[in-house]
Formats: structure tokens, C-alpha cells, sequence
């Protein structure tokens, strides 16, 4: 079969649907970002709606325009169907603390297996939402100066900047922390 890298180029990249993401996310108008890329506000309409696909250099100022790169606005981009296996790693022999990521790449949502003890005395802030679930033994989590204990199937969720700590009280815990991803900026919206 050979290598796959190249698969993109049978399939093209939606990268309005990352465009437009991005542009919502900093809540500007296609007007700001034409004024800011120097491109028209009809041609990043086009590309938003993946009528147009931006040149490189384009692309490049798109980008600028919404304090990114292009390489990370491609990696964002939404092939038609995305399907992606992680494989489950062998049990390591020794009982070392571990992290697996769970989902490869640039996406909306990051996911991270933790395996063994970690350490309570750090602290964690995220800017964006989170989910703990414990997969397997206990945890002790501390999170806005309360305590909480969660046992297999439990499952905690933190909004974005809730100060939080939390370690394993059994070996053998495993805790499955899903989240918005951090490229990716969680927006509020108010009513008034």
C-alpha cells in the first residue's frame, strides 16, 4: 500500500470551516479580517464557505489577520470524514505515572489518559472546559477550595479557569481528562 501522507490531495481540506472558527472565536467581522489580510470581503466569504481555496501566500494573510499561522489553520481543517484510531499502549511492567493522549493532532477537543499516581501540588488552570472521568481506582480532587473524591465511573467537570489539583488514592487509578482544546478559544455568549 505504501505511504499515505499524501492522502489530502485526494481529498481537499475544508479550511473555511477552520477559517471561520477562528474568525467567530475572536468574534470579528469578514470586514475586519479583509482590512487586516488586505483581501477582499467576497473572496474570505468564498473561502469560508469552501468555494475558493486561498493560495498559500493567502492563506498566509488570513492567518496574520487572525493571530495565527497557517500551518495551524491547515491542521484544524476538516477533511469530508475524519476517522482516527489510537491504539490502547501495552501495560507497562513498572507502576510509573503516565500520560497518552488519546486524540492525535489539531482539533476541537483534546483528550488525555492518566495512568499511575500524580502529583497533587500542582495546580491546574485551563482556560477552556474540562471533564475528568475516572476510568479506573479513586482520585482526590481539590477545586475552588473544596474537596472532592471521585471512584470508578465518577465524573467531575470544571468550567474554564476553575483552579484545580487532584491526585490518585489507589494504584492502578487511570482518569480520562476530556477538553475544548487549548488552540481553541471557548466563547460565552451573553444575553443581555
Amino acid at each position: 500500500m505504501g505511504d499515505h501522507k499524501d492522502d489530502h490531495k485526494d481529498q481537499p481540506l475544508r479550511v473555511g470551516a477552520a477559517v471561520r472558527r477562528r474568525r467567530r472565536a475572536l468574534q470579528l467581522t469578514l470586514a475586519v479580517v479583509a482590512e487586516r489580510s488586505g483581501l477582499s470581503v467576497p473572496f474570505l466569504s468564498q473561502v469560508e464557505n469552501d468555494r475558493a481555496r486561498p493560495s498559500r501566500a493567502s492563506l498566509e494573510k488570513v492567518a496574520d489577520a487572525l493571530r495565527t499561522t497557517a500551518v495551524e489553520l491547515l491542521a484544524a481543517a476538516d477533511p469530508a470524514c475524519s476517522v482516527d484510531v489510537v491504539r490502547a499502549e501495552p501495560e507497562p511492567a513498572a507502576e510509573a505515572a503516565r500520560v497518552r493522549s488519546l486524540v492525535r493532532g489539531h482539533h476541537q477537543m483534546h483528550a488525555s489518559e492518566f495512568t499511575g499516581d500524580h502529583d497533587a501540588g500542582r495546580e491546574f488552570q485551563y482556560r477552556n472546559d474540562q471533564l475528568m472521568y475516572v476510568a479506573d481506582g479513586a482520585v482526590e480532587i481539590e477545586a475552588e477550595g473544596r474537596a472532592y473524591r471521585l471512584g470508578r465511573g465518577d465524573t467531575l467537570y470544571l468550567t474554564g479557569g476553575v483552579r484545580h489539583r487532584w491526585r490518585a488514592t489507589v494504584s492502578d487509578t487511570r482518569v480520562v481528562v476530556v477538553a475544548v482544546a487549548e488552540h481553541v478559544e471557548a466563547v460565552q455568549n451573553r444575553s443581555r
